[in-house]
């Protein structure tokens, strides 16, 4: 679909605020009302919007594609996503160390002790960790607890942290960037430790710095998304 509209507005309604493209309402996929708990949030959207030219690029507009998430996915069944984010917890990427070399032991020891001890502090809960990439069980009390942090959060809390926990293959940080304990930047320092070790000793990669980068961007739009529901 190409651009239609001339001007971009977000104005309050039911339940929110909602965006207009000149006098219609902007939709989501199946046809709801896109409307937005935060003014702040919707005028992060209604910019996306402003912004294109020519062609509309999904991939460009990556706060719309959450909002739609969380209204048309999320929304629907919440406790069932919720109880599928909190599967994470139970193979956490903090939890699995390399066996070597020592470079790397020590920069994922500086990186993901710090996020267990937060953890563990927060929660009062414990880890069990292992080197290699073998499964190892975690407390149920442990994933009991992260559950439950996560099956109060609403719909629109849900569909940021699930790209978060994905994208950065640990459930812990993305908590912690959803309680600030972790600005996004540190949060994706801890979480690429290997990726950035990897590339560090086989040098640049095009493919494998495209692929970072890619991932970089929707992490911390998704960082965005969180940060603009509290706006």
């Amino acid at each position: 679909m190409k651009r239609f509209w001339k001007d971009v507005t977000v104005e309050p309604g039911e339940g929110g605020w909602g965006i207009r493209l000149d006098a219609r309402p902007v939709k989501t996929p199946a046809r709801a009302a896109l409307v937005v708990p935060t003014a702040a949030l919707a005028e992060a959207i209604a910019g996306e919007w402003r912004s294109v030219e020519g062609d509309i690029d999904p991939g460009a507009m990556p706060l719309t594609g959450l909002a739609n998430a969380a209204i048309d996915r999320v929304a629907l069944s919440k406790d069932a996503f919720a109880e599928g984010l909190a599967r994470y917890a139970d193979a956490d990427l903090a939890c699995y160390r390399a066996e070597g070399p020592l470079g790397l032991i020590e920069r994922q020891e500086q990186s993901w002790d710090a996020l267990l001890g937060w953890a563990r502090r927060r929660y009062d809960i414990d880890f069990a960790t292992t080197t290699g990439l073998m499964h190892v069980a975690q407390p149920p009390g442990t994933v009991e607890r992260l559950a439950h942090a996560v099956a109060t959060l609403d719909a629109f809390r849900l569909a940021a942290l699930s790209p978060l926990v994905t994208i950065g293959g640990s459930f812990l940080a993305a908590l912690a960037v959803l309680e600030k304990a972790l600005s996004p930047e540190q949060a994706w320092e801890a979480v690429t430790v290997d990726d950035r070790w990897q590339l560090e000793q086989w040098g640049s990669d095009n493919e494998a710095v495209v692929a970072l980068e890619n991932r970089r961007r929707d992490f911390f739009a998704a960082a965005q998304f969180l940060e603009l529901l509290d706006a």
